[in-house]
């Protein structure tokens, strides 16, 4: 039963929409507990290892990973529509991250930067979750509509190589490169040949143990399983003092939560880079929560999404984190483990807070070349040529805004990729809504259905009469192709056209400028001696034409419910003409 509209308007009913926890935890059941429980520690396996993973492609230390992953994780309970999504660090907004803060802190350099990184990154992931606030507020959940499927897939398809290639200096112990993907390839292979041999070992070791549990005991936790491995590696064999890279000594405890501090000027900096996280995240956090809850159930609000959001970042960055949205493959992970509800996500929580309080001291040893192989082993997994190879076969127009966002990403960078792949996307929209196809119909024989004449070859037609589709609304950006598009029509014609009839079933909406263009088009017809009608109108365009003085300038007996009952008029009018 809905609630009536004062009750959705009282205080309580508001709160229960910004705090959907309150709707769900009273109905919690006490059964459910066991398997959120498994699905909490089985997210905190792959969450703990991944978060300290992608703080590389972040560009801040591991350590800086762990911080961003609890307050986010209790934030979204609290505040999220998603029964079963788990919210964390991402691969593709930290690395839009990366380029956002390494721009701002360029000019610094050592220690000074290092700190100002940390500083700009979190004060990044307040600025991204003081928009995905204010965009929640104001009910803006259609933002997501502006990142089309073919975008965010070749989006993520070079944002894949671009990752890989900035972990693999990691991976092998050499110096890294700035550029783009290709000045980076081009600068790294010389520079293989002084590769460590021992990072080296240690880093395409824990790759293809990573490969090998995912290929054959996919239940284990991969990630942890080649951390705790190479931890024990390092340790047995002082790998740490034979040159191999490692995390080194971190000093247990909870972050210390602060306000980031930046400058104005930094702020200007950090917008662009702000925005194009909220739109790509939200992106990918809308769909990850609508895949889950078509698993799980219940009903995701996009705009309580945004405002989950805020609160998860703005938490990060009060407790040092970097940007965090929703997570497809973590999400899975839980949903595999029997997660029920939120409750497995605050479980996370409370043990990434232990590993805080209580087990840094075991990741002193850790590798960072172990570190890059989880990064390169998850972005592996994000491959995905066969949809490319799909599109290809739907669309090449789109197909090629792919393309532009996937080598845009390795070329120009991850920012002006991304954005030239949404531009090219709204240029497409633009022409599609100034150009839309339009046809001829023809009659089935003997029947009542019409089809376009240039789709099949035994429809018939009445001479004298051409039945127009316009694919598309009229209003000001389509009027005029409207008019071109069938007068173009008419001089296609075999025969002299007597009569128009404008199939309307298309048509959902009708501006000033498409009535303007009616009429004019009716006083031309006229004067060549053709005579306009209209089948199968929406009723309340019917009444913009009539407040519009359309319906009195084609005349009401010429507009019909169907197509046959038109084509029936004219075919009886044209009799009584001839007798």
């Amino acid at each position: 039963m809905k609630p009536s509209k004062s009750e959705s308007d009282s205080p309580i009913h508001r709160l229960l929409g910004y705090l959907p926890i309150l709707q769900w935890l009273p109905q919690y059941q006490l059964s459910w507990l066991r398997a959120d429980i498994i699905a909490g520690l089985t997210v905190w396996a792959v969450m703990v290892p991944e978060a300290m993973a992608y703080a590389g492609i972040a560009g801040v230390p591991p350590l800086v990973g762990l911080y961003t992953v609890p307050i986010p994780l209790i934030a979204y309970a609290l505040f999220g529509t998603s029964r079963t999504m788990v919210i964390g660090p991402d691969s593709a907004t930290a690395l839009i991250s990366a380029g956002t803060v390494g721009a701002v802190v360029a000019s610094h350099s050592g220690a000074t930067q290092v700190a100002e990184y940390v500083a700009i990154t979190s004060a990044l992931a307040l600025i991204v979750g003081v928009v995905f606030l204010v965009l929640g507020v104001a009910r803006m959940g259609w933002v997501a509509n502006f990142i089309p499927a073919p975008v965010m897939k070749g989006f993520i398809q070079g944002l894949v190589w671009v990752t890989i290639i900035g972990q693999v200096p990691k991976l092998f112990g050499i110096g890294g490169e700035h550029g783009n993907f290709f000045e980076q390839l081009w600068a790294m292979v010389p520079e293989l040949a002084s590769a460590k041999p021992l990072t080296s070992t240690i880093g395409l070791g824990s790759l293809a143990l990573l490969f090998l549990l995912h290929r054959f005991v996919p239940k284990l936790p991969a990630a942890l399983t080649s951390v705790v491995v190479s931890i024990a590696l390092v340790s047995i064999f002082d790998l740490g003092a034979q040159g191999v890279d490692i995390v080194g000594s971190v000093k247990a405890g909870l972050p210390a939560l602060a306000l980031p501090h930046f400058t104005l000027e930094q702020l200007q900096l950090l917008i662009p880079g702000a925005l194009a996280i909220v739109l790509l995240g939200y992106a990918e956090s809308l769909g990850a929560s609508k895949a889950a809850s078509a698993k799980s159930g219940g009903r995701v609000d996009p705009n309580q999404e945004l405002v989950a959001h805020g609160p998860a970042n703005i938490g990060s960055a009060f407790s040092g984190g970097f940007v965090v949205v929703g997570s497809l493959s973590k999400t899975s992970v839980s949903m595999g483990a029997g997660g029920r509800t939120q409750v497995a996500s605050l479980i996370n929580a409370a043990f990434v807070i232990l590993t805080l309080m209580f087990l840094l001291p075991l990741f002193t040893n850790l590798p960072h070349a172990t570190l890059a192989a989880i990064v390169i082993h998850a972005m592996i997994g994000l491959f995905d040529f066969g949809y490319l190879k799909n599109l290809w076969k739907q669309s090449r127009w789109e197909l090629g805004i792919a393309m532009v966002a996937y080598l845009g990403v390795m070329i120009i960078g991850v920012l002006p990729g991304m954005g030239l792949g949404v531009a090219l996307s709204l240029v497409l929209l633009i022409y599609r809504a100034t150009s839309p196809a339009n046809a001829v119909l023809g009659r089935e024989p003997g029947g009542s259905a019409f089809h376009e004449v240039d789709q099949r070859q035994d429809l018939e037609t009445t001479p004298g009469l051409l039945i127009f589709r316009f694919d598309s609304s009229l209003f000001f950006a389509s009027a005029n192709h409207f008019s071109e598009a069938l007068q173009a029509r008419i001089a296609e014609a075999a025969e002299p056209i007597r009569q128009v009839l404008v199939d309307a079933e298309t048509i959902n909406l009708l501006d000033s400028t498409a009535t303007e263009m009616l009429l004019e088009l009716q006083t031309n017809l006229d004067k060549e001696g053709i005579t306009l009608a209209f089948a199968r109108v929406h009723d309340r365009v019917k009444d913009r034409m009539a407040r519009t003085g359309v319906v009195a300038a084609v005349g009401d007996d010429r507009f019909f419910d169907t197509l046959l009952e038109a084509t029936e008029a004219f075919v009886n009018t044209n009799q009584e003409t001839a007798k």
